[in-house]
């Protein structure tokens, strides 16, 4: 066998030799995260028995007029499906909060992205935005109904107000916290403007607006519900105030419950689409 055939072969091994090292090593890191998995799952089970439990042997001890067991309100729930009482309070409510956070998120991230880009515009309007950031939302509701009265429109506009400001910020800081030297480099290599903002400031900003969205939602939330005790005519809230005033707390805690979950719910889908769209921005994390 002549030299070149010997180096030939010597790098075909080494290649192999590679990939089935590449192989074994994500066969053992698939097999760590599935016990991470497994582990984390069994400690949130447990820890929610231990809640649960808590919860029923101080409900079992409580006055029914001001607290519940959370068998009761497992009971009040199939009984709120079934007749589909909570579906029509949810309904209202979840058509708010779907395009009340569409809104903030988008206008959100376009406002930011802005105003930390052009310092005109971070000169002109920052100290606006800080200005109605620093007034609290639940001061406003009362003028809000006022102007748009007490239908759909006045509470998208209350969960806008709530959701709008986490998304500006974070987005602000985000495209802020770009490193300059990246952006140097990108100007060396002659990228454009667009370039820039699809390489290097979007990609970088992104952990930041993700978590924007996720402040967005659970404000967005609290405004929906604030919106519905105000207006007092439809969505979940109306139920929470309604079934409290006649001191049916086990059918009261449904709508809470539901909400709570939802919270948890809307936060996993966006914990997914995170590590789907940048999983850089997921490294370390473990469900």
């Amino acid at each position: 066998m002549t030299t070149v055939e010997q180096t030939g072969a010597g790098s075909i091994g080494e290649a192999r030799e590679l990939t089935d090292d590449r192989a074994r090593a994500e066969r053992v890191a698939a097999e760590r995260r599935r016990k991470v998995a497994l582990q984390n799952l069994g400690i949130r089970l447990v820890a929610l028995a231990i809640a649960l439990s808590l919860w029923q042997i101080v409900g079992m001890n409580t006055d029914p007029v001001l607290f519940t067991t959370p068998i009761k309100v497992a009971f009040a729930a199939v009984d709120m499906v079934w007749s589909g009482e909570l579906w029509q309070a949810m309904a209202p409510s979840l058509f708010v909060l779907m395009i009340g956070l569409t809104l903030a998120i988008v206008f959100g991230i376009m406002v930011g992205l802005l105003l930390a880009r052009f310092q005109i515009l971070d000169v002109a309007i920052t100290v606006y935005i800080t200005f109605l950031y620093s007034i609290p939302s639940v001061a406003l509701v009362p003028l809000i109904v006022l102007w748009a009265g007490y239908q759909t429109t006045a509470k998208v506009i209350i969960l806008f107000l709530f959701a709008f400001f986490p998304m500006v910020i974070n987005t602000y800081q985000g495209v802020k916290a770009v490193d300059p030297k990246l952006l140097e480099v990108g100007r060396a290599f002659r990228c454009s403007e667009r370039q820039l903002w699809g390489n290097i400031i979007l990609p970088a900003s992104l952990p930041f607006i993700v978590t924007g969205i996720r402040l967005a939602v659970g404000r967005g939330m609290i405004g929906m519900v604030l919106a519905d005790l105000y207006t007092a005519i439809s969505g979940v809230g109306y139920l929470i105030v309604r079934t409290a005033g006649v001191l049916e707390v086990d059918r009261m805690f449904v709508p809470i419950v539901t909400l709570g979950l939802l919270g948890v719910t809307l936060t996993a889908i966006l914990r997914y689409v995170e590590k789907r769209v940048a999983p850089w921005t997921a490294a370390g994390q473990e469900d």
